[in-house]
């Protein structure tokens, strides 16, 4: 959970290929059958990809990260917008643990994208995620987040080790998988150059994150107090079958 320290400085850099305009496709397809949200927390909020693109379109944000360090990337990057822009909503960030956030009003609707619930290591760490989330949820809310499926772990063991060369930028990334936990822990030494004058700069990340069976999750929503689970698979309304690598939820109160 000490993750994103200096990475968060060149977060957007490595990520600039992360499927960002999927994941709020995927959002608008749910609500466009739930209803359009007003108000939206954006759970685990990062550098504001996904919130700052809501806030923009008109809906009320709330960002929540543990990252004092991603916080402020975002709030910088809002921050540098033309405020005045037609039908602007907008983003308070705000640093909390997921697993026990709260805000001082029930929401519409709570996203947590990009594998954020992967990074809770235990059960019981998941379920007071949920937890939290049912009590900031208005009745009829909709919470909608994405995991790795268990098999997508093993899939980055397998494949592993990762490169990334470009002029400003490079990294080194293996993983360490652990099969009675699926869990996997992927050590990062990343060289950024630092300044105009050339230099480059190395620091190390670890990232640890543990999948967790489908059914087990609609199971830990259901003890949460959601009312009703549907399961989908890799941005498509459609069931997640053996080759699904990313597993998305629909958890209504």
């Amino acid at each position: 959970m000490r993750a994103y320290r200096q990475f968060a400085s060149v977060y957007d850099r490595l990520m600039e290929d992360m499927p960002y305009p999927e994941w709020l496709r995927f959002a608008r397809q749910c609500w466009e059958r739930t209803g359009i949200p007003e108000t939206v927390v954006d759970l685990g909020c990062g550098t504001g990809n996904i919130a700052i693109p809501l806030a923009k379109s008109g809906f009320r944000v709330f960002g929540i990260d543990l990252s004092a360090e991603m916080l402020a990337v975002a709030r910088s990057k809002w921050d540098a917008l033309p405020q005045r822009f037609s039908g602007a909503g907008s983003i308070r960030w705000l640093q909390q643990d997921m697993r026990d956030w709260e805000l001082p009003e029930r929401v519409d609707t709570v996203l947590s994208f990009c594998d954020c619930i992967n990074y809770l290591l235990e059960e019981e760490d998941v379920e007071a995620a949920f937890r939290a989330t049912r009590r900031g949820l208005k009745d009829g809310g909709l919470f909608l987040f994405d995991v790795h499926a268990p098999r997508q772990l093993e899939r980055y063991a397998e494949e592993q080790p990762f490169t990334f060369d470009e002029r400003d930028i490079a990294y080194i990334w293996t993983s360490e998988y652990t099969p009675d936990r699926r869990e996997i822990e992927h050590h990062l030494t990343i060289f950024a150059r630092d300044g105009e004058d050339g230099r480059y700069i190395r620091f190390e990340e670890t990232h640890v994150q543990r999948a967790y069976e489908p059914e087990w999750i609609r199971g830990a929503l259901m003890r949460a107090g959601f009312s009703h689970v549907e399961m989908y698979a890799d941005f498509r309304l459609e069931q997640p079958d053996d080759n699904a690598e990313r597993l998305f939820f629909a958890a209504t109160v």
